[in-house]
């Protein structure tokens, strides 16, 4: 089954080695370095710095921007599906589960909103989608409000420790 696993960074190289990932969009704030696990090449590595904010204008803090939801959008498009892509940000609770959001919906176009954030629900209590990120990527991939509803509609998750990582499986593969 090919998937998107999400994870906090702390757990990065323990879900690459686990699921066989070979690729990695990586959402941190520019001050936060890590070393990329070393089954993920640097060409499939895809570094966005910002960090989780939902409105630009904070000070030094870098708000998602479209750039950022373009590359996601890319590499996903990029990505060989062979193995599974690993998604990370800081606690895996916020830019990425909206990073895989935009990816899933960049790959498999035609896949309804609420049943993929309903399935992004069933895999993780803890996830509650950057709402600048999600905005964004239904604006760019042309969802027309479709996505930021459903997110909408699951709302806020359960507070979480950063130490959950999940598995969102794409359309076609509900079955895990």
């Amino acid at each position: 089954m090919t998937a998107i696993i999400v994870s906090p960074l702390a757990r990065i190289a323990e879900m690459a080695v686990r699921h066989g990932a070979c690729e990695m969009i990586s959402l941190m704030a520019k001050e936060h370095s890590f070393h990329r696990p070393a089954v993920i090449s640097a060409d499939r590595h895809l570094l966005l710095n910002m960090n989780d904010i939902s409105f630009a204008g904070t000070g030094d803090l870098v708000a998602p921007q479209e750039t950022h939801v373009r590359a996601i959008i890319d590499f996903a498009a990029g990505w060989d599906r062979n193995a599974p892509l690993l998604i990370h940000c800081w606690m895996g609770v916020s830019r990425s589960p909206a990073a895989a959001l935009i990816a899933a919906l960049a790959i498999h176009p035609g896949e309804d909103d609420l049943a993929l954030v309903r399935r992004l629900r069933a895999s993780s209590p803890f996830a509650t989608p950057n709402a600048r990120l999600v905005a964004i990527g239904d604006d760019m991939l042309g969802r027309q409000g479709r996505l930021v509803a459903a997110v909408k509609e699951i709302g806020r998750g359960a507070d979480a420790d950063g130490n959950a990582p999940f598995i969102l499986s794409l359309a076609g593969n509900e079955a895990t």
